[in-house]
């Protein structure tokens, strides 16, 4: 709307104005979206000016996040005003002369003018692993000063935070010490005659003969120790308690300063190392507040190399908080908007026919943008006017019967005739892989934009859209008496059997039986009592997965256009 081309003319004439404007990042009252936009213009001037709106945006944001961490500071208004100041310097970077995606070098971008001078390639945190402890006031006031003057701001900000959570990791260890002190002095001063009694301890029960075997000041000086002990074990976890939101928020801002510098889709090495050095401090802060994962946490979701340390706590939250988080994640990335109704482009609207639905969706999904998808659907009928939510609910509703239509051969029914699962056979129809990625994707629009879909899969589709390995009670969806009868190979000795089975089996395609090795040399290989688990696991994984391999990669193609898995992974089959 003309304020960056305004701004630029007046900072031309009043010079003193830049650093009113990278000010303005801190006030709430102004909009993000604008500052973003002015700023984004002004970096575009020159490489200098650039360069030098990224150095004041990384000191207003060291100020701030140096506020936070002094626990004085109101936390919910520093922390918003930190985690936005550093949303708006990542903006400003990324869109930079030169962008991370074009797999150059980090530090320079075309012109080779130093981007990475704002974040430093010689990382403090580095040098702070190889600190003592016991040294660490003394070495940070030196080491500081002698250099400051190399080390940008955003480098001091992530020092201290460092510092932080080695000092807590310092505490816990001490702390698990001393609890495990104060449960042995509780143990040793019980006399012979009460290890079987209650568990009280002596200096609380103890009787006027047995003050006479022992000094008087014995049990009073151990009782004092397991008293400071607890005392001390009580303010650690005061310190926790007053540290872990702030510490928590910082780290946010420290992983989405490290994203910034990366191509998309691509974890930063220095921040999963980061997150391994202080993974048992992490872990206690989640374990204390697991609302911190959805707060300021997200790269437990967003980088598969972390989310495994943590998903054992991820998936222990309340299913609604997990669905609250997904959709809040899910549509973070869509473009802000100023109007409550965003009028609907002509050339957005799905036009499709009803005397053949399957088919002409396909061809107009497959043809619209994405990204629009993912913001809203509008859907008409070709030769009716109506239009609106209503249109889109028939739609999904009609598309959920025709996925699973016998007529197209893409989903058979289970054993019990109330879901579905790919059709192994499902070649016969030559555009199966196009229309499993269209199914793929009505789904995952349907999940996107909260649409109900009438249809049930069996549970071993579930764990294929969710990545989850299936087992062989997962064989029963389909056939029953099959799985029936790999529980009994588990459940018996078939040593003295007979059975004389292989490594392979042998399969119906299109009505002529076809022997399939399970392995390679399989119909040579015995089944033994030994390999037997094995043995009922590959068959399995061929009659659930390898058969269908194809047409599951086809629907999860369409699928994760829209969905990602990283998100999905938050649910098990039940809850998908």
């Amino acid at each position: 709307g003309g304020y960056g081309e305004t701004c630029e003319v007046v900072i031309q004439y009043h010079p003193r104005l830049f650093q009113t404007i990278i000010q303005m990042t801190q006030n709430e009252d102004l909009r993000e979206n604008m500052l973003r936009q002015v700023l984004e213009h002004l970096s575009q001037q020159s490489e200098s000016q650039y360069l030098k709106i990224l150095t004041s945006l990384a000191e207003v944001a060291t100020t701030n996040g140096h506020k936070l961490l002094s626990l004085s500071s109101n936390y919910e208004a520093q922390m918003k005003s930190l985690l936005r100041i550093v949303r708006i310097f990542c903006h400003v970077f990324r869109i930079g002369p030169s962008s991370p995606s074009n797999g150059n070098d980090m530090g320079y971008n075309g012109n080779k003018t130093p981007r990475s001078q704002v974040f430093k390639v010689r990382k403090v945190y580095d040098v702070v692993r190889k600190i003592d402890v016991k040294e660490m006031n003394f070495t940070k006031h030196a080491f500081i000063n002698q250099t400051s003057h190399e080390q940008e701001p955003l480098e001091l900000l992530w020092h201290s935070l460092d510092e932080w959570l080695v000092l807590i990791a310092t505490e816990l260890m001490k702390n698990k010490r001393d609890s495990a002190n104060i449960t042995s002095i509780l143990l040793k001063q019980k006399g012979p005659d009460h290890q079987d009694a209650t568990p009280t301890p002596s200096f609380a029960a103890a009787g006027t003969e047995s003050r006479k075997e022992l000094p008087t000041d014995t049990g009073d000086s151990k009782t004092y120790e397991v008293a400071g002990k607890q005392e001390a074990y009580a303010d650690c976890q005061d310190v926790i308690s007053m540290t872990a939101n702030r510490l928590s928020a910082v780290i946010q801002a420290f992983y989405m300063c490290c994203s910034c510098q990366m191509p998309q889709g691509m974890t930063s090495p220095r921040f999963i190392e980061f997150v391994c050095k202080h993974d048992d401090v992490l872990k206690c802060f989640v374990n204390r507040n697991p609302k911190i994962i959805f707060d300021h946490f997200h790269f437990l979701l967003e980088c598969p190399e972390l989310m495994s340390r943590f998903m054992h706590i991820i998936k222990a939250q309340p299913f609604k908080d997990r669905c609250e988080w997904f959709y809040e994640h899910l549509h973070s990335g869509q473009p802000d908007s100023d109007m409550v109704h965003r009028p609907v482009n002509e050339n957005d609207i799905l036009l499709v026919h009803r005397d053949s639905i399957f088919r002409s969706s396909c061809e107009v999904v497959s043809k619209a943008n994405c990204a629009k998808l993912k913001q809203g659907i509008a859907v008409r009928f070709h030769g009716e006017e109506g239009m609106g939510q209503g249109v889109v609910r028939e739609w999904f509703d009609i598309l959920s019967s025709e996925i699973v239509n016998p007529d197209y051969a893409l989903f058979t029914q289970s054993a019990d005739g109330t879901t579905f699962q790919p059709n192994s056979n499902s070649s016969v129809n030559p555009d199966h892989l196009n229309y499993f990625r269209f199914a793929g994707q009505i789904l995952g629009l349907a999940l996107n934009h909260r649409q109900l879909v009438n249809i049930y899969f069996t549970r071993s589709f579930y764990k294929h859209i969710l990545g989850i390995p299936v087992n062989y009670q997962d064989v029963a969806s389909i056939d029953p008496e099959y799985a029936k009868n790999l529980q009994w190979i588990l459940d018996n000795d078939i040593s003295d059997l007979g059975l004389e089975l292989t490594f392979s089996v042998e399969t119906d395609v299109f009505g002529a039986m076809e022997e399939v090795p399970l392995k390679p040399g399989g119909a040579s290989i015995l089944v033994t009592q030994e390999n037997k688990a094995e043995y009922v696991q590959l068959v399995t994984e061929l009659r659930m997965t390898r058969a269908i391999q194809p047409q599951i990669n086809a629907f999860l193609q369409g699928f994760h256009m829209f969905i990602p898995p990283s998100l999905i992974q938050l649910f098990d089959e039940y809850e998908l």
